[in-house]
């Protein structure tokens, strides 16, 4: 794999290493939104909403449109979304396992208490 591709890489998921931003992405995942729906949505400032966007828009992972005073943000591309629900399959699939062993451990503590 060229170097080139796995800087590419590294930049997304830099960009994606912050819950808000990743909140942001999941958020508009079902469509545009503007600023003051995001602002509303997460609960957090307006400065804070803007400085997220702004990483966001930087690694192009976010495209906004002007109508009158609004800014309206989507997705630049839908992939992203899928790209989450795949990390959040994987963390379903860590968890449960980590829970398994969380059991196996317990049977194994009990088993040698008796």
């Amino acid at each position: 794999m060229p170097e080139s591709l796995r800087r590419f890489k590294a930049d997304i998921f830099q960009a994606l290493a912050h819950p808000t931003r990743i909140a942001i992405i999941e958020l508009l995942g079902d469509g545009e939104l503007s600023t003051g729906d995001l602002i509303a949505k997460l609960g957090i400032e307006q400065a804070n909403v803007s400085q997220h966007l702004t990483v966001l828009r930087t690694k192009q992972l976010v495209v906004n449109r002007k109508a009158g005073n609004q800014v309206f943000y989507s997705v630049r591309d839908p992939i992203l979304n899928k790209v989450l629900a795949l990390m959040r399959r994987y963390f379903q699939r860590y968890l449960k396992e980590s829970l398994q062993l969380l059991d196996e451990l317990d049977s194994r503590s009990v088993e040698a208490g008796k």
